[in-house]
């Protein structure tokens, strides 16, 4: 998602006016912004630089990425980068795609009309802000459930989880993401034209359907930031109170803290970032307009402004990556040292138990 910095504007959409009107998709409609807004008009240039930014902080993520994955024989560790993997290529494809759409827009300044009359074009930009904007939240909140299972129940997690099933794990995610944006498509709701006419969402028009969606997608994504910030805090809690325990030695600790780093970087952003946008479409969604057929214009400008916030989330997730690496943290603080392990959160497990294990582990 890269709706860019820039405000450029072209003359507003008299649908009247218009010869095609009577033929022109549902993603049309009147706008109540007024052209004075022309005057304001920022480089296309801010969009461009903006949007390469992303693109190439997670193509470098996800190299970083793939040279980890070759070294890393722990599975607990290479499940984890598996869902890093698939929250870049998320990121950086959602870049991609409404890069390609939004920065031609602003450097050519073509017509949706003319362009794309029966609005496949929006619908599938739509689509895609919905899918890629919702896939991240998601992959979070999977993320720390994974993490929570591999702290409370290390023993079954690493029989149970592979590569492999974390690889279908993310495609379930990019499923129900996918689903979740044909929605509006499928008839619940519509993708429309937003402010300033350069990229297409979800409509905060209050019809039943269209409020329907966006509650749908806002709550969503509240919910998943929820559990992420519950699970992990969780996870967090855990890992400090056993992190000095004297007991006897499980799992790898550096490990399990570098993970735990990650994952806090990747959910404090997630929040920051896409927080403002979901709870403004809940209030707006709530709010009873003067017009069901309009959106207030200081709504098409706040909607803007929060889809620009929730954007960063693309451009600072690949950094969690390239700079909470040990490698990374040991050279920033040289004091910290590779530990041996950490303490299971099960210390009273049998001897007979532990002995399983190590000769499983010795087999193996």
């Amino acid at each position: 998602m890269c709706e860019g910095g820039s405000t450029l504007w072209f003359p507003k959409m008299e649908l009247g006016n218009f010869s095609g009107a009577s033929q022109l998709g549902s993603c049309f409609r009147r706008n109540n912004i007024s052209n004075e807004i022309r005057g304001h008009i920022t480089s296309p240039w801010f969009s461009t630089i903006f949007g390469l930014i992303g693109l190439c902080s997670n193509l470098f993520a996800f190299c970083v990425l793939v040279n980890s994955s070759r070294k890393m024989h722990s599975r607990s560790r290479s499940s984890f980068l598996v869902f890093l993997c698939g929250l870049v290529v998320t990121d950086f494809m959602g870049l991609l795609v409404t890069v390609c759409i939004v920065v031609p827009y602003h450097f050519i300044q073509f017509d949706w009309r003319v362009v794309d009359p029966g609005c496949h074009l929006c619908n599938f930009m739509g689509l895609a802000m919905v899918f890629f904007g919702q896939c991240p939240l998601l992959l979070g909140a999977t993320m720390a459930g994974e993490r929570f299972l591999g702290i409370y129940r290390p023993f079954s997690r690493s029989i149970n989880m592979s590569k492999r099933r974390a690889w279908i794990l993310v495609s379930l995610v990019w499923a129900l993401g996918f689903f979740l944006g044909l929605l509006p498509i499928l008839g619940l709701g519509d993708y429309s034209l937003q402010y300033p006419n350069s990229w297409c969402f979800l409509t905060l028009l209050h019809d039943a359907k269209n409020v329907a969606f966006s509650l749908i997608f806002a709550l969503l994504g509240i919910f998943c930031v929820g559990l992420s910030f519950f699970l992990n805090t969780f996870s967090v809690v855990t890992l400090c109170r056993v992190y000095h325990d004297s007991e006897s030695v499980q799992r790898r600790r550096d490990s399990e803290v570098e993970m735990m780093i990650q994952l806090l970087g990747i959910m404090v952003i997630a929040s920051a970032c896409w927080l403002p946008l979901l709870i403004f479409i809940v209030q707006t969604a709530l709010q009873d307009f003067s017009s069901a057929n309009q959106i207030p214009e200081a709504t098409e400008k706040l909607l803007l402004i929060y889809l620009r916030v929730a954007t960063w989330n693309q451009i600072l997730d690949p950094w969690v990556y390239i700079l909470f690496r040990r490698a990374v943290l040991q050279r920033i603080y040289p004091s910290i040292k590779t530990r041996p392990s950490i303490v299971s959160l099960y210390p009273v497990i049998s001897s007979s138990l532990r002995r399983k294990f190590t000769q499983e582990s010795v087999l193996q």
